[in-house]
């Protein structure tokens, strides 16, 4: 007799997923069975009726919990909400130690679904959140906290990361607190995860201090919050800083303690704060980066600004507080790498050291930069700034014929942004490098695209807005590329040699070749804008300054070769390449 087995697909799809189950379920039924049967069974029912108004399914019961699959983060969300309410309303008529309460868990991702139900590692972190949860309580993952954070007024208080049982990666957790509106909940330290959150990671750390309101009115309070809400968001999209919580940030609020102090009570090396004070017509805010250590602030800056949109205004403090924190913790970082030499480097301190060599477009710095970011590489296979950044030196290594192999080198540098990519893709300088290497294989629609996503994941990364500006101005457009320039310098008012580098090429293409010689003429080392440089001046038949250039850029590239300088510009319009060297020509090369 043959037996036809049926064969159902599985499909997998994106979903939110709840899991809920009853606390105490093994007393309550030892201790009365048959009540706390039944009295579940009707529950549950009236969940499986509640679910269905949040678009929610349940897929199954599995004894004393409840597995539902959600269109959305946000329905799975209130859903969990609504399931405590409902249990509440329940029990009410029940005595006090026979209540049935759940605890809930929340995680968004793709899921594995067949006739049996649904599967996969994103159910069973659902499961494994639910494990860990406050009885009557949600708690959600951070891919669940970031859909719903800014839709469903609730508050999220910030577990910090957990090492879930049989989960690979530690997941970041929040705990829904539906009775506190999310804009004025204050983060409490919690004694049973404070060591979670208290110690110190091997990258920077920083806390934002809720910046002070001077004035009296209670809306200069709400302007101040925000503020220090934005920039902790903001700053959190650079992935090699460790940056605390608002929660925990918040909860030194009402608490007048010297930055040493509270960085000592989150163990944080930085401490950024601020205050503000509105008038009629102005508003003034102050702020300041503070290392904890020295007690050193090691950056401050004023806004005076008038009161035309607030919220404009607040955007663009907004922007310059965050690259200014950014670009001084790591400044003042690898100043300390390059003092102490340390002679066990951790991996980040590695690429430290490699970012010390590698703008200085020499091959023996080149090979000391690619050294480091190997050595971050090898110390820590997952680490995917070490692959972004060795990946722009092989690209150097293949623009200067520095390469053992050169043909093989751009690729490489593919491989490496890729592998970036793969590692996080959460991180911009990924998207960055993968732009930069599309960009010199002239595949310039790829470049923008990456550029683009790299800027969408981080809007406040400087040299992001130079590199992106460089693609443009190579694609044709001057224009948008100047702008991007100076948004890179006002985010970075210490910017390196290569935003004005980037700036001349821009200037150059549009014929202004004044603008280039001024431009390059204020870079610190002017080595690597020496072309532009002579170029320029000989378009401007001042031929006696362009060989002088040219004569001194000799000296710092001997084996320079005009011919194949022309083949690796990476410029959509071959006018622009003609441009170029009919300038280079004209000085002599």
């Amino acid at each position: 007799m043959n037996t036809t087995v049926p064969n159902f697909p599985i499909t997998q799809r994106l979903g939110a997923v709840l899991f809920a189950d009853v606390v105490g379920y093994s007393r309550l039924m030892s201790e009365n069975e048959l009540d706390t049967y039944n009295a579940l069974k009707s529950l549950i029912s009236l969940l499986e009726t509640s679910c269905a108004k949040y678009q929610g399914r349940v897929v199954e019961v599995r004894g004393d919990g409840i597995l539902a699959l959600f269109e959305t983060a946000t329905s799975a969300v209130e859903f969990g909400v609504e399931l405590h309410q409902i249990a509440s309303d329940h029990n009410k008529t029940r005595a006090q130690d026979q209540r049935i309460k759940f605890r809930a868990g929340v995680h968004l991702g793709e899921i594995l679904i067949d006739e049996r139900g649904i599967h996969g590692d994103n159910v069973n972190i659902a499961a494994r959140l639910q494990e860990i949860a406050e009885p009557e309580r949600v708690y959600v993952s951070s891919a669940v906290y970031d859909q719903v954070c800014n839709r469903l007024r609730y508050g999220y208080e910030f577990l910090g990361p957990k090492q879930l049982k049989n989960i690979l990666n530690p997941v970041s957790i929040y705990c829904v607190r539906s009775e506190v509106a999310g804009a004025t909940m204050a983060g409490t330290m919690r004694p049973d995860i404070q060591g979670d959150i208290l110690e110190r990671p091997d990258t920077p750390s920083v806390a934002v201090l809720p910046f002070s309101s001077s004035g009296g009115d209670e809306s200069d309070s709400w302007i101040a919050e925000g503020l220090t809400d934005d920039i902790i968001m903001n700053l959190s999209k650079f992935r090699n800083l460790f940056v605390i919580a608002r929660n925990s940030s918040f909860f030194f609020k009402t608490q007048a303690m010297p930055p040493k102090e509270a960085a000592q009570k989150l163990n944080v090396r930085y401490v950024a704060r601020g205050s503000v004070r509105r008038s009629a017509s102005r508003i003034r805010i102050s702020a300041e980066l503070v290392d904890a250590n020295t007690e050193r602030t090691i950056w401050g800056e004023r806004f005076d600004r008038k009161i035309d949109d607030i919220f404009d205004i607040l955007d663009e403090v907004t922007e310059c507080i965050v690259a200014a924190t950014a670009v001084m913790i790591e400044s003042h970082e690898k100043q300390r790498m390059i003092q102490s030499i340390p002679s066990d480097l951790e991996a980040y301190g590695s690429v430290l050291q490699g970012q010390h060599h590698i703008f200085k477009y020499t091959r023996n710095d080149n090979r000391k930069a690619q050294n480091f970011y190997q050595s971050a590489l090898d110390r820590d296979e997952g680490y995917a700034r070490a692959a972004a950044a060795l990946s722009r030196t092989l690209n150097i290594d293949w623009r200067y014929s520095w390469a053992e192999d050169p043909s093989q080198a751009l690729d490489k540098a593919l491989t490496l942004a890729q592998r970036a990519i793969e590692l996080d893709p959460t991180d911009a300088r990924g998207f960055g490098e993968l732009g930069y290497v599309h960009l010199y294989r002239k595949e310039h629609d790829a470049a923008i695209q990456s550029y683009e996503r790299a800027l969408a994941l981080n809007p406040n990364d400087a040299d992001m807005h130079s590199d992106y500006a460089d693609a443009l101005a190579h694609s044709g457009d001057n224009e948008t590329a100047i702008t991007h320039l100076q948004q890179a310098m006002r985010l970075n008012p210490y910017f390196p040699d290569q935003y004005l580098w980037h700036l001349g090429g821009a200037y150059y293409n549009l014929r202004r070749y004044e603008d280039v010689i001024e431009t390059v003429n204020k870079m610190n080392n002017p080595t690597e804008g020496q072309r532009m440089l002579a170029a320029s001046y000989a378009q401007l038949g001042k031929t006696d300054m362009a060989s002088l250039i040219r004569e001194k850029h000799r000296e710092a590239h001997p084996n320079f070769s005009l011919d194949r300088w022309a083949t690796i510009q990476p410029d959509r319009l071959e006018e622009d390449t003609q441009h170029f060297v009919e300038g280079l020509k004209k000085a002599g090369f």
